[in-house]
């Protein structure tokens, strides 16, 4: 009698884990999962049992105390680190490196791979910067907010996919193909701008070091050394040489990410050769042992040393990419978002997005027009301007209204723009950045969602009128 809820109960348990990776192989999985984590953040944050927690979880230090018995040693590691600080300085790491490894393959044999292919959503791409930018840096001009232009000129690609997803058909492939690769062009250009102008005082002598670092690993690359172990161990140095250096941490993730080798230890020819010295073992012991029994144990062996080649044979950049990307899109950026989205009200005037003060600004205004309308205008007229001087092609089956409709999506600005806040007005008193930093998350949340409903609206209607 036992047996039989204990079969039902594994047999769930089967079903469940299958559910669930159908479930995180949905295109718009990720989507609805950080959509998740920002209504539980807020929640936290808010809720009156939970929000002295909260804050106080996210500010616990993590730091490892070496001292010695003398005296002589004693200090903490890494400096001033806090659960927060782990998150946006250490997990953010990985997921810029795995950025900087679809950048560097998308460069390499992607939409980003010709000049034909790349120039209209590259162009389009700067053109959604850069109107974004000015608009938040016309309306604060010369106030206390000025430095945060750089939070609304950057395009959240898990939430645009996953609108894209639900939209089906009604959205041609080339647009799908165009949005994403300018998310890829976006990424690298919000890249470039957290390095250049939004990192701390520089120590010269620390990055020279770290200079010195990403020439040994070219030089090791040159080499022809395909283990794995020596680029992480080198990683870590630069990533520790960036972090005291000035230079936000997470751009040691992009630069080791573009020094990974992208050859394979093993070539076509000798993958073929030792493919079929394994599979005539494997079928060699077919004969020997009760066909029944497979894998028998010489089989087993030979199988295994049939995947090391299959492994080898694939190049490294890949292989950590595709090893590291459902840890960055299931558990990375859903921890991101726990952490970072959760905003006190104090207030309501969080929400007045509108708000200008004459000394503080509107950094809540230029973000929620920078994202609404500054994303869609620049797209679209940065891709007129390459169309009209011949520098780029229309995608395929494409009307200008429908691609205004798909630059409306590249407005979602979630992940890049919420880091970005996290970086910016750092220049200011410490409750007065913090305010500033709060309504400018709250104001990337609003933006991104007005940007997401408008572009599914003029998706579905000039859709609908297409058929008519």
């Amino acid at each position: 009698m036992r047996l039989i809820p204990i079969f039902t109960w594994n047999k769930t348990i089967k079903r469940f884990g299958t559910s669930t990776r159908k479930l995180s192989a949905a295109p718009w999985f990720q989507g609805v999962l950080l959509l998740a984590c920002v209504i539980v953040a807020m929640l936290l944050a808010n809720l009156p049992v939970t929000r002295v927690l909260y804050r106080d979880f996210l500010e616990t230090a993590v730091q490892i105390h070496f001292s010695s018995p003398d005296g002589k040693i004693d200090f903490l590691f890494p400096r001033d680190m806090t659960i927060e600080k782990f998150i946006n300085d250490i997990l953010m790491v990985v997921f810029f490196f795995t950025v900087g490894l679809e950048i560097k393959r998308e460069i390499a044999d992607g939409e980003l791979s010709s000049t034909k292919k790349a120039m209209l959503p590259v162009i389009a791409a700067f053109g959604g910067v850069v109107m974004p930018a000015l608009i938040f840096a016309l309306v604060n001009h010369g106030t206390a907010a000025a430095s945060g232009w750089g939070i609304p000129t950057a395009t959240d690609i898990a939430f645009a996919v996953c609108i894209m997803s639900v939209l089906g058909d009604k959205v041609p492939i080339s647009l799908k193909v165009f949005l994403t690769a300018l998310a890829i062009a976006d990424d690298l250009i919000a890249i470039l701008v957290v390095a250049l102008f939004y990192g701390g005082t520089v120590n010269l002598g620390l990055l020279a070091i770290a200079l010195c670092i990403v020439i040994l690993t070219l030089i090791l690359r040159r080499l022809g050394e395909k283990r794995m172990a020596p680029y992480l161990f080198l990683a870590v140095l630069v990533w520790i040489l960036f972090y005291y250096s000035g230079i936000h941490a997470t751009m040691s993730g992009v630069v080791m990410a573009f020094l990974i080798p992208v050859k394979p230890r093993y070539n076509k020819s000798y993958f073929f050769h030792k493919r079929a010295i394994y599979n005539a073992r494997i079928d060699g012991w077919e004969k020997h042992i009760s066909p029944t029994a497979f894998p028998n144990g010489p089989q087993r062996r030979s199988l295994h040393e049939l995947s090391k080649v299959c492994n080898g044979s694939m190049d490294m950049s890949y292989r950590v990419e595709h090893a590291l990307s459902p840890w960055v899109n299931f558990l990375i950026m859903p921890i991101f978002a726990l952490a970072n989205a959760g905003v006190e009200i104090t207030d309501l005037s969080y929400f007045n997005v509108f708000h200008v003060d004459p000394i503080l600004g509107g950094a809540g205004m230029g973000i929620f027009l920078g994202l609404l309308l500054g994303k869609p205008v620049g797209i679209t007229l940065a891709s007129w301007l390459a169309i009209k001087f011949k520098v780029g092609e229309m995608p395929a089956k494409a009307t200008w209204k429908m691609l205004f409709a798909v630059a409306c999506l590249g407005g979602i600005g979630f992940t890049m723009s919420i880091f970005v806040d996290t970086l910016s007005f750092g220049d200011q008193p410490a409750d007065i950045m913090l305010h500033m930093r709060d309504a400018g998350k709250i104001a990337v949340l609003m933006g991104s969602l007005c940007a997401g409903i408008l572009g599914t609206v003029l998706v579905s209607l000039f859709h609908k009128n297409r058929d008519e």
